[in-house]
């Protein structure tokens, strides 16, 4: 987690760290084999040099970025856990749960639907 710890300490909001700390951790601890790298100033992980998901923070809501395929195969689960999305994110408003069971899924479709990925994103 070391490579996220310049990002974190720049959150002001300490529940908002905490929040964003704990997520880091937990696809850390998931996913072993997943590359924790800061690219474009947000915290991501990557496998094969290939992007996997990437998450940001704004003012009401942890965003999650597993491309815009990873949006478009869970939208329906998206919105049933209570979350909104765009094309290329989902929205996890800070005072509601995060939904790991959820999270895991995004990751291992991506793993392993660009598993014969040479890019860094789909083509």
């Amino acid at each position: 987690m070391e490579v996220f710890a310049e990002y974190l300490v720049q959150i002001d909001n300490p529940q908002h760290r905490e929040r964003t700390e704990e997520v880091l951790a937990w696809v850390a601890k998931t996913f072993p084999n997943l590359k924790p790298k800061i690219a474009w100033n947000q915290p991501m992980f990557t496998d094969h040099d290939t992007f996997i998901i990437g998450f940001s923070v704004a003012k009401q809501h942890l965003a999650v970025a597993p491309e815009s395929a990873g949006i478009n195969h869970f939208s329906d689960e998206i919105v049933q856990a209570g979350y909104d999305h765009t094309k290329q994110l989902m929205r996890i408003q800070w005072n509601s749960p995060v939904d790991f069971s959820l999270l895991e899924k995004m990751i291992e479709f991506n793993i392993f639907d660009k598993a014969d990925c040479s890019t860094f994103w789909r083509k």
